[in-house]
């Protein structure tokens, strides 16, 4: 499964644990979009967890990017 770029959030495990206490593994996904994003004149593809999108992080994504290039 795809990883956020930007928070790095991915793929938790875990149990379900029923009420006799038995207990099966399990697992959490997040949220992941590709979203295409513009820098430096180029379409870029990113994976962006729902969060991130929401909080509005993928303009701090891209300065952050155009600095390091």
């Amino acid at each position: 499964m795809a990883r956020c770029e930007i928070c790095g959030k991915g793929t938790s495990f875990g149990h379900n644990v029923s009420h006799s206490n038995k207990k099966t593994r399990r697992v959490w996904k997040p949220n992941v979009q590709k979203k295409r994003v513009l820098i430096n004149g180029i379409n870029k593809s990113i994976n962006i967890c729902t969060k991130c999108l929401k909080a509005g992080k993928i303009e701090e994504y891209v300065k952050k990017v155009l600095t390091k290039v």
